[in-house]
């Protein structure tokens, strides 16, 4: 996550920013497994990338390549779920075959180009090299435990998701993140305004009060290469008591 150039929204974004509200508000529930990526295309998705607004030949951001889902890191932008969901449990495998780098599964995503017109108002489970498991709020919030020492911010400066907001929350652990070229697997519980994600079978954050509960979900362009074999989503295992 980082600031990008700001760009005027076409009136067919706003359309699509209308369209993405109302699938929110018919957001599903899984009450099975199924994978969002199939292994052969990119059906059930939807790319923005606000470069190609101005170049419709720029190589696209997201392919398909020997049965993995490749965000080729450049131009930068989003690939996003034509539905919306909520109450769900995601489970995505991602490696970075080339080198460490920068990508994000963004929850709840409503408004495309939110933020710095690239970013969709969501909150973001970082990837990032070394920070896997951050939280970015983008024009939504969530609250964590110790908020002090996990959300860093200037003096006067508030917590939440806007421009001049502080937006990241620190992830629970360092080292659960396997070697450049190794496989990871993030599981992420979105449960009503809750979020909980493990990477590597070890819990790396844990927020409350989230701001939203539902929304699209989408990854990232943002840089780097990164190869994605698994992205799926099912129900919920029955709430720890």
């Amino acid at each position: 996550m980082r600031r990008a150039a700001s760009s005027v929204i076409p009136s067919l974004l706003v359309v699509f920013a209308g369209a993405a509200v109302l699938a929110a508000a018919d957001a599903i529930v899984p009450d099975r497994t199924v994978a969002l990526f199939n292994g052969r295309d990119l059906a059930g998705w939807e790319a923005d990338v606000p470069a190609r607004d101005k170049d419709a030949t720029l190589p696209p951001s997201f392919v398909v390549r020997d049965g993995l889902l490749v965000s080729t890191g450049k131009p930068e932008g989003h690939l996003v779920t034509t539905e919306a969901y909520r109450d769900y449990r995601l489970v995505v495998e991602y490696r970075f075959p080339e080198q460490a780098g920068n990508c994000g599964v963004l929850l709840h995503a409503s408004k495309p180009r939110a933020l710095y017109g690239m970013f969709p108002q969501s909150i973001e489970v970082q990837m990032m090299s070394g920070n896997a498991g951050d939280f970015w709020c983008i024009g939504e919030n969530i609250t964590v435990n110790d908020m002090e020492t996990r959300r860093p911010r200037k003096p006067g400066q508030a917590w939440g998701g806007g421009e001049a907001d502080a937006r990241r929350i620190l992830n629970l652990t360092d080292g659960s993140e396997k070697p450049v070229g190794e496989w990871n697997e993030m599981v992420i519980e979105a449960r009503g305004h809750t979020l909980k994600v493990w990477v590597n079978g070890d819990l790396v954050n844990e927020g409350f009060d989230a701001t939203t509960d539902r929304g699209k979900i989408a990854l990232q362009a943002e840089g780097t290469v990164v190869e994605f074999r698994r992205v799926e989503i099912g129900p919920l295992p029955p709430a720890a008591r």
